[in-house]
């Protein structure tokens, strides 16, 4: 008998979000294309009622890092594509989409490496707070497993078209957005840091990348609106605004 006509079918897997997680991070661009490339952008994965037993973390303390299962909510009903193209080939070739990691998967999954920080348990409200987060605002977080270093740390693992670290970009505040950074430190202490670290991954689609045009670009970080043109190979910060102030336009 062929053992390919024995295999079990199963089409449909439940799966229940333990939570969500809230990150500085309101729209898919700007997000790090990786974990930990921006570890001054915090997480608090907020649980559920039902998995709300401060009892699931308990040891939890004992690992630096942990492993982040979760749906990519935003792209899950635009279906997927057995064909990609990753930003680091340029966003010109196309890789099998289980070759990457793009957002556009058959099961709409992925994982992420943070850092962890802490639990908090009041009231009845469980959170667990993380760093160095690479998360949409809001992402359902399917599990959370402790990262073990000598069983997933391979230092001769071959990293594809992947292998190198990107190259960061210098960051300028210009006197406006400087200004205006002194600001909303009070209620972002980490925002200074967030936004360098965020712009020097350089956020632009992959296709600009070799562009220099002086062009204008816009993000959401928490509540804010931050402006930056990118000349000479480097970020300049114009203005960090109230996302509900009105926007100067450019002729």
């Amino acid at each position: 008998m062929n053992r390919d006509e024995t295999l079990p079918v199963q089409d449909h897997i439940n799966l229940r979000p333990l939570g969500v997680i809230r990150t500085p991070y309101q729209q898919k661009f700007a997000i790090p294309r990786q974990p930990n490339l921006v570890d001054a952008a915090s997480g608090e994965i907020v649980f559920h009622t039902e998995f709300s037993d401060p009892n699931m973390l308990r040891g939890i303390e004992q690992f630096s890092h942990l492993w982040l299962l979760f749906q990519f909510h935003q792209t899950v009903e635009k279906g997927w594509s057995p064909m990609v193209r990753p930003p680091r080939l340029g966003g010109n070739k196309k890789q099998g989409v289980l070759a990457t990691r793009s957002t556009f998967r058959p099961n709409a999954i992925g994982m992420s490496v943070v850092q962890y920080d802490k639990v908090e348990h009041k009231n009845g409200r469980l959170s667990l707070h993380v760093k160095g987060v690479d998360l949409l605002d809001g992402t359902p977080i399917i599990d959370i497993k402790p990262y073990v270093p000598w069983a997933d740390s391979i230092p001769e693992a071959i990293g594809g078209f992947a292998a190198e670290r990107p190259t960061l970009m210098p960051v300028y505040f210009e006197n406006q957005s400087a200004k205006q950074l002194a600001h909303w430190q009070a209620n972002y202490p980490m925002l200074s840091v967030l936004i360098e670290q965020v712009l020097a991954q350089d956020p632009r689609p992959a296709y600009k990348a070799e562009q220099d045009s002086d062009e204008e670009y816009g993000m959401s970080l928490y509540d804010l609106n931050i402006r930056w043109r990118v000349s000479a190979k480097a970020n300049y910060v114009v203005s960090i605004t109230h996302n509900h102030e009105p926007q100067a336009h450019k002729d």
